[in-house]
């Protein structure tokens, strides 16, 4: 490869001028005659076996070239971003300005590719800044809270004689309808009264009702063919059935946990109710410190690059016309691009390395969310080529670990937040780090820090812009026809 160039559009993108010189592309050449070999069919030569000299006079040396330049596209692009240090993060388009000569493949094949890029921007200083979140406290109406959760989990449905009331378990009977047509029917639904969790204006409808009674509301869909639709819904209770909760006693503790007394039970929760708080205490820091540095610089983003992403989005949700809702998307998925800019430039400022356990973790603990078996889960993302936007979200999490210990947290009451599980200090960076560059016989074994959040669901969800940004070349001159058209007129 020689004389690459780059040249900065925007600071979101770039065109890179890429220079194939016949040498370079020779090996592309040899494999394009191996593969149009293999498609075509001339008589007196078996398959895979047509000559050069047959293909150049059946088919025609453009055709060669092309097939050529196609297959190795992709590699002079990545070549030339390796080079030239470009991190790319949308798809490319590439214009070929000039074709090797076709008589004999002299030339220099020239390649215009634009593509959207990282941009490049300054980290604030982490001095002076304090994150604030609220105070928790482990009081007796926490762990009361947390008894009743464990008591409901324990308790007995009992069917009851009355109008429906928020905390109830009904069993329904559902019918939507738009213009008087049935789009939707479901049987035997069991719902929380007041949970939210299953039509928007349910639970003022059922809320009267007992068993036996119907009425009709109409309610906006939020799935299948319909979603976003307003429908009529009629709702027909079956049964109304409150929940009987066992009595929090000795009794009790010794059916519901390993203890056996409710006084030790209780001392338990208490525990359990400090590490909850903590943890929301931790993942509250997280996010402000974030809101923090964002609002501290200015991070440019590609608008072709959201576009196509709302765009994809959208048009997965069957809800292209909807002009409020994409206002929202945009918004979100111009949020996430700057908050994965910022957190990329920490990473690569801390030179944060990812180890195959910490990989690990983070896998198990997405495959949980998702119900996968992890085996199952990791085959899923190789097989979608995602395994690298994991490594990516890990590494991030690593990079907000660091900053977080570079700045200080306290609480609303102005107390210092020990959120020491929560943090990466530069000293176990740097020994990360040198323990990745280390031979692998002398690396050794790390288990991965519990202080590592756990996995976002989005993760698996997006596809690595990296891999998957492959340049298309423009059409080809007429002249220049594709070899498997070619091969297909020889026949």
């Amino acid at each position: 490869m020689a004389n690459n160039t780059v040249e900065k559009l925007t600071p979101t993108r770039v065109k890179l001028s890429i220079t194939v010189t016949p040498e370079d592309l020779k090996p592309s050449i040899a494999h394009a005659y191996e593969h149009i070999a293999q498609d075509v069919q001339i008589p007196g030569f078996r398959k895979g076996k047509v000559p050069a000299p047959i293909i150049d006079q059946r088919i025609g040396r453009g055709a060669v070239i092309e097939h050529a330049v196609n297959e190795g596209l992709d590699k002079f692009f990545r070549e030339a971003t390796v080079e030239h240090k470009v991190r790319v993060v949308g798809r490319p388009s590439a214009e070929i300005t000039q074709w090797p000569n076709e008589k004999d493949f002299s030339g220099d094949l020239l390649v215009d590719v634009e593509v959207d890029v990282r941009p490049d921007i300054e980290l604030p200083s982490y001095d002076g800044i304090t994150v604030t979140v609220d105070a928790v406290e482990t009081d007796e109406a926490a762990i009361d809270e947390e008894l009743e959760r464990l008591r409901a989990r324990f308790g007995t449905l009992v069917p009851v004689d009355r109008p429906a009331a928020k905390g109830d378990f009904v069993e329904l009977d559902l019918v939507a309808t738009i213009d008087g047509a049935e789009i939707d029917r479901a049987e035997g639904v069991s719902y929380e009264v007041g949970s939210g969790e299953l039509l928007e204006g349910i639970d003022d409808a059922i809320e009267s009702l007992t068993a036996g009674e119907d009425t009709t509301f109409r309610s906006s869909l939020v799935g299948g063919d319909h979603a976003g639709s307003e429908a009529e819904v009629s709702v027909t209770v079956k049964a109304v059935k409150e929940r009987e909760l066992p009595e929090a006693d000795d009794d009790f503790a010794q059916i519901a946990s390993e203890f056996d007394t409710i006084a030790e039970l209780r001392e338990s929760l208490s525990e359990r109710v400090a590490q909850q708080s903590v943890f929301t205490q931790g993942s509250a820091a997280r996010d402000k410190l974030v809101e923090t540095l964002l609002e501290k610089i200015d991070i440019p983003v590609p608008p072709q690059l959201i576009e196509d992403e709302v765009h994809n989005h959208l048009e997965g949700e069957g809800r292209l016309e909807d002009d409020a809702h994409r206002a929202e998307v945009t918004e979100a998925s111009e949020k996430q691009f700057r908050t994965q800019v910022l957190l990329d430039t920490i990473a690569e400022q801390a030179d944060v390395q990812v180890s195959q356990d910490e990989l690990s973790q983070y896998l198990i603990q997405s495959a949980s969310q998702y119900g996968m078996a992890p085996q199952e889960f990791v085959e899923a993302l190789q097989s979608s080529n995602q395994l690298p936007a994991l490594v990516g979200e890990v590494a991030r999490n690593k990079a907000l670990a660091i900053a977080l210990g570079k700045v200080k947290v306290v609480d609303t009451n102005g107390k210092a937040v020990d959120l020491s599980d929560f943090i990466v200090t530069d000293d176990e960076a740097e020994a990360d780090a040198e323990a990745a560059e280390a031979p692998a016989e002398e690396k050794p074994a790390k288990k991965a820090p519990a202080k590592k959040a756990p996995a976002k669901k989005a993760a698996a969800e997006k596809a690595d812009a990296e891999t998957a940004a492959k340049p298309a070349a423009k059409k080809a001159p007429a002249k220049k026809a594709p070899a498997k058209k070619a091969a297909d007129s020889a026949e």
